[in-house]
């Protein structure tokens, strides 16, 4: 893979991360248990399907050659995918209350709450250009709320949303806590086994009251904006600089919005794409400020 390759599947990534929230909204009669589960079947489907047939290959983009879970690394596993269950069903609860805009622009806060996050469980110091990371997040998300009522649809979906970026926080600080000993498509593979597992109790009385059009969005969405895009992202990084990818990786919400506003109408107004453009600003300013301290650090976390 050369660079002109990698940077055009880097893009491809980030627009199929993008589309997580559009497939979601499409499985219009699925519940977010439904599009949760399913989407972590089809991942952990297709991981391990890729897995198996590229071989050595497959190894040389995801990392050292699998390895033995201990049981620290099974129990940190499990934590991660019971978040990485909170989130995805939160952020599919916001989009399904608010829309696929206000719940992409509400779950971009997560690097905000990292940077919290970060000063209270590791006690790091929250740096100057942290503070304004939330300063611009915060502005951006007041802008985005049409109002502050919580009986509305959209401070509800938002609410939603922002619980969703604060799970996804979680998720990226117990995946950098254990980094570097698993490879990422690893550790994203087994965590995705747990979301099944844990949504299995909720989604198995429904499964058979989905119907066939919703069960084609979800398996898109576990494939493309799972397995697929992950991928990409974890092949990617062998060629393209880490800062590189974290800029393209902040077109995630652009694009998600831009095609929701095609297929759904879903049409942002002027506030609402001033508090967008703020936040996706400190998405990438974040990291690239993070790529630049740790610019040899491959992320463990799954995207959206």
């Amino acid at each position: 893979m050369n660079h002109r390759t990698a940077l055009g599947a880097l893009h491809i990534g980030a627009l199929f991360f993008g589309l997580t929230g559009v497939f979601g909204k499409l499985a219009a009669s699925a519940s977010p248990a439904i599009i949760v589960f399913g989407r972590a079947a089809f991942a952990v489907l297709a991981l391990a399907l890729f897995a198996s047939l590229s071989g050595p290959g497959w190894q040389r983009l995801s990392g050292p050659g699998w390895q033995r879970l201990s049981g620290q690394d099974g129990r940190r596993l499990l934590l991660g995918g019971v978040l990485l269950a909170g989130h995805w069903v939160s952020f599919f609860v916001a989009v399904k209350v608010a829309g696929v805009a206000i719940a992409t622009l509400g779950f971009a806060s997560f690097p905000a709450f990292t940077v919290i996050l970060e000063g209270l469980l590791f006690r790091e110091r929250i740096r100057r250009n942290e503070a304004m990371l939330v300063l611009l997040v915060s502005i951006g998300l007041v802008l985005v709320t049409p109002a502050f009522d919580l009986a509305s649809q959209a401070t509800g979906g938002l609410l939603w949303a922002l619980l969703s970026g604060l799970l996804f926080a979680l998720l990226s600080l117990t995946n950098r806590a254990g980094s570097g000993r698993l490879p990422a498509v690893q550790a994203a593979l087994w965590q995705n086994l747990v979301v099944g597992l844990c949504l299995l109790p909720f989604a198995g009385p429904q499964l058979a009251d989905v119907a066939g059009r919703d069960w084609l969005w979800i398996a898109l969405l576990g494939i493309f904006c799972t397995a697929v895009a992950h991928s990409l992202f974890v092949a990617s990084l062998a060629v393209i600089k880490a800062r590189t990818a974290a800029v393209v990786f902040g077109m995630e919400p652009v694009y998600g919005i831009a095609v929701a506003w095609v297929v759904f109408a879903e049409t942002p107004t002027l506030r609402m794409l001033l508090g967008g453009a703020l936040i996706i600003f400190a998405i990438v300013l974040s990291s690239r400020l993070a790529a630049e301290q740790a610019p040899r650090q491959r992320p463990a976390a799954e995207g959206n």
